[in-house]
């Protein structure tokens, strides 16, 4: 869902991409709204070319409409760019897509409370994104084209609003670090303590803000399961042009405050299913698997996990000696390191992860976890298809992209 260098950000702030897989046969959509998706698609393609100029117009419009909207973005909006255009077309582009659509929606509803979103800020988007794809499409924008974006909007917007009304948490949550450690010289390691206990479950994700880079949100999703003293663990890698992540790294100092979003994604394991478990690692990917590896271990009786833990070197796999020390407690779990460029590893598989996988077949009778950047789980996932994995026994989570 983001490029190899790229860093997650909150959708306000960045590229909405696919949701999760689905998981059962689609609803086939009604043909109003195919041909509905028809003319946005259509639209968009012609508009594509001149997104700077309809981003810069979309932002005029809305923080005229709404100049409260303003204080959501960070103060350079140099690195806002189109992200937030792309994202709400991508969005709107989906709504023949309900079973995938539909939970994304909630999420984010949920999600954008942490900002201060009410339901006249929904309507100065919309307004402002027709506003924007009017003024260049010109003569294409016919009233039929006008109808298709306003009706896919106003579902999106509904969807989002119900759930952001229906959430009986807060909107977001103050923490203090407590602890920050470089693992490697561009890892670290960031204990916070809440100040109210996050109800968030094994392997979900949530956003963070925090004072280095204000108003610039980043996903993280913690390494450990809810513990009775509401501490949460997270593992943060500095990429390439990763505002946030950069600065997590080399600035985060214990003491400081941050601010966490709403618990989100879906990655789980059923233990009452009684099916054994496939986990897929690259990189800090390893996080929400580890978090529901801790909250596993609480029983002594689990389903069988192996977990491939991957990346282009031996030093890339910090967690593993972490990983190993639970597998020798834990005889349920087992632990297979991958390296891609690494040789000299012994004890690791070679090979990307989609490749070490596969040479063990389509694992039939597994629920598979994924869990890494983007490109990883896209050529994971895409690979284990081929190899006849079926796309219901796996589950991954969809990011945004800075």
């Amino acid at each position: 869902m983001r490029l190899p260098t790229s860093e997650p950000q909150h959708p306000m702030t960045a590229d909405a991409v696919s949701p999760l897989p689905r998981i059962s046969a689609p609803r086939a959509a009604p043909p109003a709204v195919t041909a509905m998706v028809r003319l946005i698609r259509d639209s968009w393609a012609k508009s594509e070319p001149f997104i700077p100029e309809i981003s810069q117009f979309f932002y005029g419009m809305l923080f005229t409409l709404a100049p409260a909207t303003r204080d959501f973005f960070p103060i350079n909006m140099e690195v806002q760019r189109g992200r937030l255009v792309r994202a709400l077309v991508h969005i709107v582009q989906m709504v023949d897509r309900p079973d995938d659509l539909v939970p994304f929606l909630r999420q984010l509803g949920r999600d954008h409370r942490k900002f201060g979103v009410i339901p006249r800020h929904y309507e100065a988007v919309g307004t402002a994104l027709l506003a924007a794809l009017k003024n260049h499409l010109g003569p294409e924008w016919t009233p039929e084209v006008e109808r298709a974006w306003a009706e896919a909007f106003t579902i999106v917007a509904r969807a989002m609003q119900e759930a952001a009304a229906a959430d009986v948490n807060p909107a977001s949550w103050s923490a203090t670090v407590l602890e920050h450690r470089r693992l490697t010289w561009d890892l670290a390691l960031v204990r916070v303590q809440p100040d109210a206990r996050v109800p968030y479950l094994p392997g979900q994700y949530m956003s963070v803000e925090v004072p280095q880079r204000p108003r610039l949100w980043r996903y993280l999703s913690p390494a450990n399961a809810p513990r009775e003293d509401n501490g949460i663990e997270f593992h943060v890698r500095a990429v390439d042009g990763g505002w946030v992540s950069r600065a997590i790294v080399s600035h985060t100092q214990p003491g400081d405050a941050w601010r966490l979003g709403p618990p989100l994604g879906r990655l789980t394991v059923d233990r009452a299913r009684g099916r054994d478990i496939l986990m897929i690692a690259g990189g800090t990917g390893v996080a929400p698997l580890r978090s529901i590896l801790d909250h596993l271990s609480q029983w002594g009786d689990n389903p069988k996990v192996r977990i491939f833990y991957g990346g282009p070197t031996r030093e890339d796999l910090y967690d593993l000696e972490e990983l190993r020390a639970l597998a020798a407690v834990n005889p349920w779990l087992s632990v297979i390191p991958v390296v891609e460029r690494d040789e000299n590893s012994p004890g690791c598989e070679q090979g990307t992860l989609a490749e070490a996988v596969t040479r063990y077949g389509a694992w039939p009778d597994h629920d598979i976890l994924v869990s890494g950047s983007p490109a990883m789980i896209r050529s994971t996932v895409s690979r284990m298809l081929v190899a006849g994995s079926a796309l219901d026994q796996i589950q991954y989570d969809p990011f945004t992209i800075d």
